[in-house]
């Protein structure tokens, strides 16, 4: 009889659901999304919903709608300037997160270390 795998592995991976939190993927799976968060960190400056728009084949509406979702998800920042709204990328905060994402996985799941079953890229 073979031995069934803990199903909490606390003791290897703790902290690990704290870091990969769901609505940080949900709002980079997109590819649309991607593109307006690759937009803006070439920008290197704030830009305005309707200068973001300007890029973009999608209605305006959408694009603020996109761009909201990326700073609820803590990647983007948004300052109101008059009628309209500027955003900006979060480096430090984007950096944090993705270091503690692969801090955790590396903690829970140490490089070398193979799941049974599991194949290698080769």
């Amino acid at each position: 009889m073979s031995k069934q795998p803990d199903s909490d592995n606390t003791s290897c991976c703790g902290g690990i659901e704290d870091v990969l939190e769901p609505g940080f993927f949900k709002a980079l799976c997109d590819p649309n999304r991607i593109a307006l968060l690759i937009r803006l960190a070439q920008c290197c400056d704030p830009c305005s919903v309707s200068q973001m728009a300007r890029c973009c084949p999608t209605d305006l509406s959408v694009v603020s709608r996109h761009l909201a979702i990326l700073r609820d998800a803590g990647i983007l920042t948004a300052q109101k300037r008059g009628k309209e709204v500027f955003y900006s990328v979060r480096y430090s905060e984007l950096v944090r997160t993705l270091r503690a994402m692969a801090d955790a996985i590396e903690t829970c799941c140490p490089p070398g270390r193979e799941q049974p079953g599991s194949q290698r890229d080769e």
